[in-house]
């Protein structure tokens, strides 16, 4: 089929617009039958709560909290030279184990988003979250925090948001962002993208609009499925090296780096070329290494599996073909963007410099924001 359909045409513009742009132990941990308070409970607000520093610092060099389908928590870590970790969740001990450990923790009333704070026997602890907020109208809602950098600081939760559109956003799951406190809806969208499916934006939210592309891009569906890549990795070098990208993502970091616009979500369609590249750009920024960076890019692959399957199933084999590559997150994509601040700038700092005009105050001052240690 040479010609894309009018359903592929419209699936183009809807969905690939992008383009254009009680508690139970597992390994060794030990339950805990009693919950024992931890001093003063974690602070209530719903991001995550600021921890004090101290010269031992954060001793984890991986941890991650993810929600279970049956809404259970799988809780991890790895702390070198740490003798014990205690797991607390509302201020109370729910789990306890030793230098690496993995432990379930059932049983915890609902809320919007459970945070839990893993305190060492030695140095400071580290608050996390799972990394998506699990809305089924906004499935690539995600934190952009949670990451450790080469340095052995950790990205900040709770600050920080990548999405896809917010114009299907359910009364519900609207009503989570405005609970969370969302300050800021960044929007990263074309002119008629956002016209023809405008955000839903959470009450008290300020809403901005940061142009990636620079005015209205027409989809079209390449012929082949070998097209559809090369001109996906195509648009990721405009993200690096176009005026109106450029832009853009300085706008993002400044509004990163701004108390008054913070939590804060960005967002383009489907949460994953436009929104992709700002969240590795920032993630590189803070010091998060290449290999994390791939993997939080990539994961909008799972995060929106669903979804696609769903846009795919409704196409003809061979358009779905030709279709899949613009949906999908690759790792060529992202490398492409890569490769071209190298062709570009030399180097990442360099196009952090010129290309997005931030000082070395600027990225101090954005580190020492999102970062702890």
């Amino acid at each position: 089929m040479n010609s894309p359909s009018t359903a592929a045409v419209l699936s183009a513009r809807r969905i690939a617009i992008s383009f254009v742009a009680a508690v139970s132990a597992v390994g060794g941990a030990t339950p805990l039958a009693a919950a024992d308070p931890l001093g003063p409970p974690p602070e209530t607000s719903q991001h995550a709560p600021r921890t004090p520093l101290t010269a031992h610092g954060i001793p984890f060099t991986d941890a991650t909290v993810t929600q279970q389908e049956d809404g259970s928590f799988l809780v991890a870590w790895r702390a070198p030279g740490v003798a014990s970790v205690t797991v607390y969740a509302d201020g109370r001990a729910v789990a306890r184990g030793g230098t690496e450990a993995r432990v379930t923790v059932r049983g915890l009333p609902a809320v919007d988003r459970r945070w839990f704070r893993l305190v060492p026997d030695q140095g400071d602890p580290l608050t996390l979250a799972d990394r998506s907020l699990h809305l089924p109208s906004a499935p690539n809602f995600r934190d952009v925090g949670g990451y450790r950098t080469t340095d052995g600081r950790w990205v900040k939760m709770g600050v920080l948001y990548r999405t896809n559109g917010l114009h299907g956003l359910s009364n519900a799951d609207l009503a989570v962002l405005q609970r969370l406190g969302i300050r800021t809806d960044l929007d990263l969208r074309m002119p008629a993208e956002r016209a023809e499916a405008p955000d839903r934006v959470p009450a008290g939210a300020h809403y901005v609009t940061a142009d990636v592309m620079g005015g209205d891009v027409d989809p079209v569906l390449p012929a082949t499925a070998a097209a559809s890549a090369r001109m996906m990795a195509g648009v990721y070098r405009t993200y690096v090296s176009k005026g109106s990208a450029l832009d853009a993502y300085r706008t993002l970091f400044r509004l990163a780096d701004t108390p008054e616009a913070v939590p804060m979500a960005f967002h383009c369609t489907g949460g994953k070329d436009r929104t992709g590249w700002g969240s590795a750009a920032l993630l590189t920024a803070l010091g998060v290494d290449r290999d994390t960076v791939m993997r939080d890019y990539l994961a909008t692959n799972d995060y929106m599996a669903a979804h696609n399957a769903e846009s795919l199933a409704k196409e003809d084999a061979a358009t779905a073909a030709r279709l899949k590559p613009i949906l999908d997150a690759r790792i060529r994509y992202l490398n492409t963007a890569f490769d071209e601040v190298k062709a570009e700038f030399g180097t990442f700092d360099t196009y952090l410099r010129q290309g997005l005009g931030l000082s070395q105050q600027d990225l101090e001052r954005l580190r020492e924001t999102l970062l702890v240690a």
